[in-house]
Protein backbone atom coordinates (compact mmCIF):
# COMPACT_ATOMS: atom_id res chain seq x y z
CA UNK A 1 0.00 0.00 0.00
CA UNK A 2 1.62 3.22 -0.93
CA UNK A 3 0.03 6.52 -0.11
CA UNK A 4 2.62 8.48 -1.89
CA UNK A 5 2.15 9.95 -5.01
CA UNK A 6 4.04 9.52 -8.51
CA UNK A 7 6.13 12.11 -10.41
CA UNK A 8 3.24 11.90 -12.73
CA UNK A 9 0.69 12.53 -10.83
CA UNK A 10 2.74 15.65 -9.11
CA UNK A 11 2.77 17.03 -12.44
CA UNK A 12 -0.53 16.85 -13.61
CA UNK A 13 -1.11 18.71 -9.96
CA UNK A 14 1.25 21.21 -10.85
CA UNK A 15 -0.66 21.04 -14.23
CA UNK A 16 -3.77 21.57 -13.20
CA UNK A 17 -3.14 24.09 -10.37
CA UNK A 18 -1.40 26.50 -12.87
CA UNK A 19 -4.55 26.36 -14.98
CA UNK A 20 -7.17 26.81 -12.17
CA UNK A 21 -4.51 30.05 -11.18
CA UNK A 22 -5.03 31.33 -14.45
CA UNK A 23 -8.94 30.29 -15.02
CA UNK A 24 -9.95 30.93 -12.11
CA UNK A 25 -8.92 33.19 -9.62
CA UNK A 26 -11.44 34.31 -7.14
CA UNK A 27 -12.53 37.53 -9.50
CA UNK A 28 -13.35 34.60 -11.97
CA UNK A 29 -15.32 32.69 -9.01
CA UNK A 30 -17.49 35.71 -8.03
CA UNK A 31 -18.07 36.80 -11.79
CA UNK A 32 -19.37 33.28 -12.92
CA UNK A 33 -21.24 32.41 -9.30
CA UNK A 34 -23.69 35.76 -9.95
CA UNK A 35 -24.49 33.61 -13.63
CA UNK A 36 -27.22 31.61 -14.35
CA UNK A 37 -24.85 29.35 -15.89
CA UNK A 38 -22.22 29.10 -13.29
CA UNK A 39 -20.07 28.00 -15.46
CA UNK A 40 -17.40 29.28 -18.77
CA UNK A 41 -17.89 27.48 -21.92
CA UNK A 42 -14.62 28.54 -23.45
CA UNK A 43 -12.44 27.24 -20.39
CA UNK A 44 -14.98 23.77 -20.05
CA UNK A 45 -13.94 23.18 -23.68
CA UNK A 46 -10.61 23.72 -22.84
CA UNK A 47 -9.89 21.71 -20.08
CA UNK A 48 -11.47 19.02 -22.18
CA UNK A 49 -9.31 19.35 -25.45
CA UNK A 50 -5.77 20.90 -24.00
CA UNK A 51 -5.78 19.08 -20.37
CA UNK A 52 -8.39 15.94 -21.23
CA UNK A 53 -9.26 16.57 -17.78
CA UNK A 54 -13.39 15.46 -18.18
CA UNK A 55 -12.09 11.94 -19.58
CA UNK A 56 -9.05 11.11 -17.08
CA UNK A 57 -10.71 8.37 -15.73
CA UNK A 58 -12.57 7.28 -18.36
CA UNK A 59 -11.83 4.11 -20.33
CA UNK A 60 -9.21 4.62 -23.50
CA UNK A 61 -11.78 2.22 -25.65
CA UNK A 62 -14.31 5.54 -24.79
CA UNK A 63 -12.22 8.21 -25.32
CA UNK A 64 -11.05 8.87 -22.40
CA UNK A 65 -7.59 8.64 -20.30
CA UNK A 66 -7.95 5.49 -18.91
CA UNK A 67 -6.81 6.50 -15.35
CA UNK A 68 -8.27 6.44 -11.97
CA UNK A 69 -9.43 7.85 -8.72
CA UNK A 70 -6.46 8.66 -7.34
CA UNK A 71 -5.63 10.90 -10.81
CA UNK A 72 -8.92 12.78 -9.98
CA UNK A 73 -8.48 13.03 -6.49
CA UNK A 74 -5.40 14.99 -7.73
CA UNK A 75 -7.58 16.87 -9.72
CA UNK A 76 -11.03 16.89 -7.31
CA UNK A 77 -8.71 18.42 -4.54
CA UNK A 78 -6.93 21.47 -6.59
CA UNK A 79 -10.59 22.10 -7.89
CA UNK A 80 -11.47 22.29 -3.86
CA UNK A 81 -8.76 24.65 -3.34
CA UNK A 82 -9.77 27.08 -6.14
CA UNK A 83 -13.41 26.56 -5.99
CA UNK A 84 -13.55 26.18 -9.38
CA UNK A 85 -17.25 27.07 -10.67
CA UNK A 86 -18.28 24.78 -13.51
CA UNK A 87 -19.94 21.09 -13.78
CA UNK A 88 -16.91 18.85 -13.61
CA UNK A 89 -18.34 17.15 -10.21
CA UNK A 90 -21.59 16.13 -11.49
CA UNK A 91 -20.11 14.98 -14.75
CA UNK A 92 -16.81 13.15 -14.04
CA UNK A 93 -17.24 11.83 -9.94
CA UNK A 94 -21.18 11.42 -10.73
CA UNK A 95 -22.53 11.09 -14.57
CA UNK A 96 -19.29 9.41 -15.70
CA UNK A 97 -18.41 7.06 -13.21
CA UNK A 98 -22.26 5.51 -13.01
CA UNK A 99 -21.87 5.36 -16.64
CA UNK A 100 -18.52 3.22 -16.25
CA UNK A 101 -20.45 1.15 -13.34
CA UNK A 102 -23.48 0.16 -15.14
CA UNK A 103 -21.75 -2.35 -17.17
CA UNK A 104 -24.28 -0.75 -20.21
CA UNK A 105 -20.97 -0.65 -22.90
CA UNK A 106 -24.13 0.19 -25.38
CA UNK A 107 -24.58 3.47 -23.09
CA UNK A 108 -20.88 3.72 -22.34
CA UNK A 109 -20.45 3.90 -25.96
CA UNK A 110 -23.23 6.42 -26.12
CA UNK A 111 -21.98 9.10 -23.75
CA UNK A 112 -18.68 8.95 -22.53
CA UNK A 113 -17.23 10.00 -25.22
CA UNK A 114 -18.87 13.37 -25.31
CA UNK A 115 -18.05 13.36 -21.48
CA UNK A 116 -14.59 12.85 -22.44
CA UNK A 117 -14.18 15.49 -25.39
CA UNK A 118 -16.20 17.96 -23.46
CA UNK A 119 -19.38 18.56 -25.61
CA UNK A 120 -21.49 16.43 -22.78
CA UNK A 121 -22.38 18.40 -19.59
CA UNK A 122 -24.24 14.80 -17.54
CA UNK A 123 -25.15 15.07 -13.61
CA UNK A 124 -27.07 11.94 -11.85
CA UNK A 125 -30.19 13.18 -10.36
CA UNK A 126 -29.93 10.89 -6.93
CA UNK A 127 -32.52 12.83 -4.51
CA UNK A 128 -36.16 13.52 -4.75
CA UNK A 129 -37.91 16.82 -2.52
CA UNK A 130 -37.04 15.18 0.66
CA UNK A 131 -33.23 15.24 -0.01
CA UNK A 132 -32.69 11.60 1.01
CA UNK A 133 -29.67 9.95 -0.03
CA UNK A 134 -31.21 6.70 0.39
CA UNK A 135 -31.42 4.94 -3.05
CA UNK A 136 -34.37 2.84 -1.75
CA UNK A 137 -36.42 6.00 -1.13
CA UNK A 138 -36.58 6.74 -5.17
CA UNK A 139 -39.95 8.11 -5.70
CA UNK A 140 -39.69 8.29 -9.64
CA UNK A 141 -41.86 6.35 -11.69
CA UNK A 142 -40.49 5.09 -14.90
CA UNK A 143 -43.09 2.66 -16.84
CA UNK A 144 -42.52 0.83 -20.16
CA UNK A 145 -44.38 1.71 -23.43
CA UNK A 146 -43.62 0.00 -26.11
CA UNK A 147 -40.66 -0.28 -27.30
CA UNK A 148 -39.15 2.88 -25.00
CA UNK A 149 -39.63 4.51 -21.11
CA UNK A 150 -41.51 7.07 -19.66
CA UNK A 151 -40.26 8.71 -16.18
CA UNK A 152 -42.49 10.48 -13.42
CA UNK A 153 -41.46 12.41 -10.37
CA UNK A 154 -39.71 15.12 -9.00
CA UNK A 155 -36.06 15.42 -8.47
CA UNK A 156 -34.47 17.89 -6.23
CA UNK A 157 -31.14 19.15 -5.46
CA UNK A 158 -29.85 18.19 -8.78
CA UNK A 159 -26.32 19.54 -9.49
CA UNK A 160 -26.11 21.40 -12.56
CA UNK A 161 -29.53 20.24 -13.62
CA UNK A 162 -30.30 23.58 -15.61
CA UNK A 163 -27.11 23.15 -17.74
CA UNK A 164 -26.96 19.24 -18.42
CA UNK A 165 -27.93 17.87 -21.38
CA UNK A 166 -27.51 14.15 -19.95
CA UNK A 167 -29.42 13.70 -16.71
CA UNK A 168 -29.15 10.01 -15.66
CA UNK A 169 -32.39 9.61 -13.70
CA UNK A 170 -32.53 6.24 -11.06
CA UNK A 171 -36.64 5.38 -10.84
CA UNK A 172 -38.78 2.78 -9.83
CA UNK A 173 -40.00 -0.66 -12.37
CA UNK A 174 -41.80 -3.23 -11.75
CA UNK A 175 -38.26 -4.74 -11.55
CA UNK A 176 -36.84 -2.84 -8.78
CA UNK A 177 -34.58 0.19 -8.82
CA UNK A 178 -33.33 1.02 -12.79
CA UNK A 179 -31.23 3.56 -14.31
CA UNK A 180 -32.23 6.02 -16.97
CA UNK A 181 -30.72 8.55 -19.24
CA UNK A 182 -32.88 11.48 -19.96
CA UNK A 183 -31.78 14.48 -22.52
CA UNK A 184 -31.73 17.97 -21.08
CA UNK A 185 -34.16 18.84 -23.70
CA UNK A 186 -36.12 16.24 -23.87
CA UNK A 187 -40.40 16.56 -23.87
CA UNK A 188 -42.02 16.74 -20.44
CA UNK A 189 -38.80 18.06 -18.10
CA UNK A 190 -39.05 21.28 -17.05
CA UNK A 191 -36.37 22.31 -14.57
CA UNK A 192 -35.81 25.24 -12.58
CA UNK A 193 -32.74 26.73 -10.66
CA UNK A 194 -33.00 26.68 -7.38
CA UNK A 195 -31.29 29.48 -4.81
CA UNK A 196 -28.82 28.31 -2.74
CA UNK A 197 -27.03 29.18 0.06
CA UNK A 198 -23.43 28.33 -1.60
CA UNK A 199 -23.26 29.91 -5.69
CA UNK A 200 -20.18 28.30 -6.36
CA UNK A 201 -22.35 25.10 -7.26
CA UNK A 202 -25.96 25.07 -8.96
CA UNK A 203 -28.51 23.05 -8.14
CA UNK A 204 -31.94 22.71 -9.95
CA UNK A 205 -35.32 20.96 -9.17
CA UNK A 206 -36.31 18.32 -12.32
CA UNK A 207 -39.89 18.00 -12.80
CA UNK A 208 -40.80 14.92 -15.00
CA UNK A 209 -43.98 14.42 -16.90
CA UNK A 210 -43.76 11.62 -18.98
CA UNK A 211 -40.46 12.12 -20.10
CA UNK A 212 -38.96 9.70 -22.44
CA UNK A 213 -35.85 8.02 -21.28
CA UNK A 214 -33.47 5.40 -22.01
CA UNK A 215 -32.65 2.27 -19.94
CA UNK A 216 -28.79 2.13 -19.28
CA UNK A 217 -27.95 -1.42 -17.59
CA UNK A 218 -30.23 -4.05 -16.86
CA UNK A 219 -33.52 -2.83 -15.48
CA UNK A 220 -33.94 -3.88 -11.47
CA UNK A 221 -30.71 -4.22 -11.52
CA UNK A 222 -29.00 -0.14 -10.88
CA UNK A 223 -28.15 -0.68 -6.87
CA UNK A 224 -25.27 -1.88 -6.74
CA UNK A 225 -23.84 0.26 -9.83
CA UNK A 226 -25.67 3.48 -7.90
CA UNK A 227 -24.06 2.75 -4.60
CA UNK A 228 -20.28 2.09 -6.12
CA UNK A 229 -20.58 5.64 -7.97
CA UNK A 230 -21.72 7.33 -4.35
CA UNK A 231 -18.99 5.06 -2.76
CA UNK A 232 -16.49 7.04 -5.32
CA UNK A 233 -18.57 10.29 -5.50
CA UNK A 234 -18.16 10.81 -1.52
CA UNK A 235 -13.81 10.27 -2.16
CA UNK A 236 -13.87 12.67 -4.60
CA UNK A 237 -15.61 15.26 -2.47
CA UNK A 238 -13.38 15.35 0.29
CA UNK A 239 -10.98 15.55 -1.82
CA UNK A 240 -12.32 18.73 -2.64
CA UNK A 241 -12.80 19.18 1.00
CA UNK A 242 -9.25 18.56 1.83
CA UNK A 243 -8.13 21.48 -0.88
CA UNK A 244 -10.62 23.65 0.74
CA UNK A 245 -9.47 23.24 3.92
CA UNK A 246 -5.78 23.50 3.25
CA UNK A 247 -6.36 26.25 1.55
CA UNK A 248 -8.33 28.83 4.45
CA UNK A 249 -5.64 27.08 6.50
CA UNK A 250 -2.80 28.82 4.45
CA UNK A 251 -4.80 31.90 3.59
CA UNK A 252 -5.71 31.89 8.31
CA UNK A 253 -1.67 31.47 8.91
CA UNK A 254 -0.39 33.98 5.97
CA UNK A 255 -3.34 37.00 7.59
CA UNK A 256 -1.69 35.87 11.38
CA UNK A 257 1.45 36.60 9.92
CA UNK A 258 0.83 40.14 8.55
CA UNK A 259 -1.91 41.38 10.83
CA UNK A 260 -0.54 43.65 13.40
CA UNK A 261 -2.01 44.36 16.58
CA UNK A 262 -0.84 45.75 19.62
CA UNK A 263 2.21 46.55 18.13
CA UNK A 264 2.85 42.76 17.27
CA UNK A 265 1.68 40.08 14.72
CA UNK A 266 -1.64 38.86 15.58
CA UNK A 267 0.01 34.88 14.67
CA UNK A 268 1.86 35.07 18.08
CA UNK A 269 -0.78 35.37 20.81
CA UNK A 270 -2.02 32.08 22.42
CA UNK A 271 -5.49 32.34 21.30
CA UNK A 272 -4.58 32.35 17.22
CA UNK A 273 -1.63 29.95 17.76
CA UNK A 274 -4.01 27.66 18.77
CA UNK A 275 -6.49 27.94 16.63
CA UNK A 276 -4.17 27.77 14.08
CA UNK A 277 -2.42 24.21 15.43
CA UNK A 278 -6.22 22.86 15.23
CA UNK A 279 -6.83 23.46 11.70
CA UNK A 280 -3.38 21.92 11.14
CA UNK A 281 -4.03 19.20 12.37
CA UNK A 282 -7.80 18.58 10.96
CA UNK A 283 -6.62 19.45 7.74
CA UNK A 284 -3.62 16.60 7.90
CA UNK A 285 -5.91 14.39 9.23
CA UNK A 286 -8.91 15.06 6.60
CA UNK A 287 -6.17 14.52 4.05
CA UNK A 288 -5.02 10.41 5.61
CA UNK A 289 -8.99 9.95 5.35
CA UNK A 290 -9.80 10.95 1.90
CA UNK A 291 -5.86 9.16 0.58
CA UNK A 292 -7.34 6.12 1.65
CA UNK A 293 -10.40 6.39 0.31
CA UNK A 294 -9.08 7.30 -2.97
CA UNK A 295 -6.88 4.56 -2.30
CA UNK A 296 -9.98 2.23 -2.15
CA UNK A 297 -11.52 3.42 -4.82
CA UNK A 298 -8.68 3.05 -7.34
CA UNK A 299 -7.89 -0.38 -6.09
CA UNK A 300 -11.79 -1.58 -5.95
CA UNK A 301 -11.57 -2.67 -2.53
CA UNK A 302 -13.75 -4.03 -0.33
CA UNK A 303 -13.37 -1.06 2.40
CA UNK A 304 -14.49 1.26 -0.08
CA UNK A 305 -17.89 1.79 1.35
CA UNK A 306 -16.33 2.06 5.44
CA UNK A 307 -13.28 4.80 3.40
CA UNK A 308 -15.69 6.24 1.94
CA UNK A 309 -17.87 6.90 4.29
CA UNK A 310 -15.36 7.88 6.94
CA UNK A 311 -13.59 10.24 4.80
CA UNK A 312 -16.81 12.18 4.03
CA UNK A 313 -17.88 12.52 7.62
CA UNK A 314 -14.36 13.30 8.99
CA UNK A 315 -13.39 15.85 5.64
CA UNK A 316 -17.04 17.82 5.92
CA UNK A 317 -16.43 18.47 9.65
CA UNK A 318 -13.00 19.26 9.67
CA UNK A 319 -13.52 21.54 6.53
CA UNK A 320 -16.26 23.73 8.03
CA UNK A 321 -14.23 23.69 11.06
CA UNK A 322 -11.50 25.29 9.56
CA UNK A 323 -13.67 27.48 7.57
CA UNK A 324 -15.27 29.05 10.27
CA UNK A 325 -12.16 29.74 12.20
CA UNK A 326 -10.65 31.51 9.04
CA UNK A 327 -13.79 33.87 9.86
CA UNK A 328 -12.40 34.19 13.35
CA UNK A 329 -8.87 34.75 12.66
CA UNK A 330 -9.51 36.98 10.11
CA UNK A 331 -11.98 39.06 12.48
CA UNK A 332 -14.50 41.45 11.07
CA UNK A 333 -13.60 41.66 7.52
CA UNK A 334 -13.86 38.03 7.54
CA UNK A 335 -17.60 38.51 7.34
CA UNK A 336 -17.61 41.14 4.93
CA UNK A 337 -19.18 40.13 1.41
CA UNK A 338 -15.72 41.10 -0.42
CA UNK A 339 -13.86 38.87 1.50
CA UNK A 340 -12.94 35.32 0.51
CA UNK A 341 -13.75 33.73 4.00
CA UNK A 342 -17.10 33.61 3.73
CA UNK A 343 -17.16 31.94 -0.17
CA UNK A 344 -15.14 29.01 1.46
CA UNK A 345 -17.38 29.00 4.52
CA UNK A 346 -20.43 28.37 2.42
CA UNK A 347 -18.50 26.21 -0.26
CA UNK A 348 -17.90 24.13 3.01
CA UNK A 349 -21.59 24.20 4.52
CA UNK A 350 -22.87 23.18 1.09
CA UNK A 351 -20.61 20.76 0.71
CA UNK A 352 -21.14 18.68 4.33
CA UNK A 353 -24.50 17.92 2.89
CA UNK A 354 -23.83 17.18 -0.39
CA UNK A 355 -23.98 13.19 -0.71
CA UNK A 356 -25.38 12.98 3.24
CA UNK A 357 -24.17 14.71 5.87
CA UNK A 358 -21.64 13.39 8.85
CA UNK A 359 -24.32 12.15 11.03
CA UNK A 360 -25.89 9.84 7.69
CA UNK A 361 -22.27 8.79 6.95
CA UNK A 362 -21.94 7.93 10.88
CA UNK A 363 -24.84 6.10 10.85
CA UNK A 364 -23.80 4.23 7.63
CA UNK A 365 -20.61 3.41 9.45
CA UNK A 366 -22.31 2.09 11.80
CA UNK A 367 -24.25 -0.30 9.68
CA UNK A 368 -21.19 -1.21 7.62
CA UNK A 369 -18.82 -2.17 10.83
CA UNK A 370 -21.90 -4.62 12.09
CA UNK A 371 -21.93 -1.80 15.58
Amino acid sequence: MNFGFSAEQDELRAMVRRFLEDKSPESEVRRLMATTEGYDPAVWSQMAQELALQGLAIPEEFGGQGFGPVELYVVFEEMGSALYCGPYFSTVALAATALVNSGDESAQRAFLPGVADGTTIATVALTDESGNWDLAATSTMAVRRGATWSLRGVRSYVTDGAIANLILVPAMTESGLSLFAVAGDAPGLVRESLDTMDQTRKQSRLTLNDVPGTLVGEEGHATAGLEATLHTAAAMLAAEQVGGAQRVLDRAVEYAKSRVQFGRPIGSFQAIKHKCADMLLDVESAKSAAYYAAWAAQEKNDELPIAASLAKSFCSEAYFHCAAENIQIHGGIGFTWEHHAHLYFKRAKSSELFLGDPAYHRELLAQRLGI
